[in-house]
């Protein structure tokens, strides 16, 4: 160890003895010290986990989509279900059926984004992995080239899966990080529209 290296304290805070054995400070520490402010003043408003608007959202997981702001939406309303690209996966239907069966949603809305990290990758990301870590993922990385096809296959998968309840209502859309503007996406040819 270099023992004239000037060390970095930039992220370095006191930390209270046993709350991060981990080392140095991390952003998770301010997230900790911020929810204690937030729990000073927080009051229970005796919300149920039933969502107010009877919807779930699925969407990317991009920090710039503000899923709530966005779509006008208070803490309350809806279910947000979020991943890289905002894709319906086995595990996105998972919670969509819990979403519906046990916590009674019935319409979805599906959000994809431009400028999506997913336009990006290929399926080289997954051989990558394997060489660097010995082992290949068993999950797909559901990469896209075209935006709008891919909101049109995902609301395809939500229409097909037997799983749900209410298929009535499944609308999809392309979030411009630019403008902040939604535009919506048709279905595919002979699949049903929204009601």
């Amino acid at each position: 160890m270099d023992m004239t290296a000037t060390p970095d304290l930039s992220r370095a805070q006191a930390v209270p003895a046993g709350e991060n054995s981990a080392g140095p400070a991390s952003i998770i520490d301010s997230f900790v010290a911020r929810n204690r402010a937030y729990a000073a003043a927080y009051r229970d408003g005796g919300m149920d986990a039933r969502p107010v608007q009877h919807v779930a959202v699925v969407a990317c997981m991009d920090a710039r989509l503000d899923v709530h702001a966005a779509l006008g939406l208070e803490l309350g309303d809806c279910h947000v279900i979020r991943n890289a690209g905002g894709v319906v996966t086995d595990d996105t239907i998972r919670s969509l059926t819990v979403s519906q069966r046990a916590l009674g949603t019935k319409s979805i809305a599906l959000i994809h984004h431009t400028g999506c990290g997913l336009l990006s990758l290929t399926e080289n990301f997954r051989v990558e992995l394997e060489d660097e870590v010995g082992i290949r993922p068993s999950w797909a990385l559901e990469s896209f080239t075209d935006l709008d096809q891919d909101v049109r296959q995902s609301m395809a998968r939500v229409r097909t899966s037997p799983f749900l309840l209410h298929r009535e209502d499944i609308r999809g859309f392309v979030f411009d990080v630019h403008t902040g503007l939604l535009r919506e996406v048709e279905p595919l040819e002979g699949t049903t529209g929204h009601s």
